[in-house]
């Protein structure tokens, strides 16, 4: 960071995966870390003691849990001037076989948890003149994937979402852009079936999942100080899979 300013840093879905690497980054390069989480507490716990960095319980869905979830992190550490929308499920299978209860739990917390988090950070970013929101998307919001109408819903209006509020802050110095990453060796993509996944990792022209770190890197880069003139945009991180 070039300024001397600690920045304040919160990480929805934070304590698994992508969550988790970003927070770790992130700590490193100087920034105070929040990491939220909805999940497992004893996962929570274990990230706690091996990182240092706090977390707090609540879920992205739910609209008041955010505002009070925030005023708490922000009570501990401060003003947050970064928030990362990582926060994200999956409910698979074809739309035949989709129920509308699946539908929804999936919009409610990948796509809806981005709306709530950042109605719960974005003005107050305005009023001090400055803010990042990076938004988690997915190369399959992008692309597509069978067995995900749901998922790929939500990440693809994560995108429309990006965009649309990054007009409404570029003028107050606040920030707003969306990565969407390929398969990554995380959870999520652990729970493929083993005779499946090698047909997905053949597609992929590097031919490997992308590790959780790289992803970090990318969230790294696009809050940092002198990242100001990237807004709207989303950046790929998906090893040549799709070229939109």
């Amino acid at each position: 960071m070039t300024t001397t300013q600690v920045r304040v840093a919160l990480v929805t879905g934070g304590t698994a995966g992508i969550g988790a690497a970003t927070c770790e980054t992130l700590a490193t390069l100087g920034y105070r870390v929040a990491a939220n989480f909805c999940g497992a507490e004893d996962r929570a716990a274990a990230f706690t003691r091996r990182t240092g960095i706090r977390s707090w319980r609540w879920s992205v869905a739910d609209h008041e849990a955010c505002t009070t979830g925030v005023a708490a992190v922000e009570a501990a550490l401060g003003p947050i001037d970064i928030l990362v929308n990582n926060a994200g499920i999956t409910r698979d299978a074809s739309l035949a076989k989709l129920s509308p209860e699946n539908w929804q739990a999936v919009l409610d917390t990948n796509l809806t948890g981005c709306f709530n988090m950042a109605r719960s950070v974005f003005q107050a970013m305005r009023v001090r003149k400055w803010g990042r929101i990076v938004n988690i998307s997915s190369v399959n919001g992008e692309a597509g994937q069978f067995g995900q109408t749901n998922y790929a819903a939500s990440k693809a209006g994560i995108l429309g979402f990006t965009k649309a509020l990054a007009l409404e802050g570029a003028h107050a110095g606040v920030t707003v852009n969306a990565i969407a990453p390929g398969y990554t060796d995380t959870e999520m993509v652990r729970v493929i079936p083993a005779d499946i996944l090698p047909s997905i990792i053949a597609k992929i022209p590097v031919g490997r999942l992308a590790a959780p770190a790289e992803i970090a890197r990318c969230v790294a880069f696009l809050v940092a100080e002198d990242a100001g003139f990237i807004t709207g945009a989303t950046i790929d991180v998906n090893g040549g899979q799709h070229m939109g």
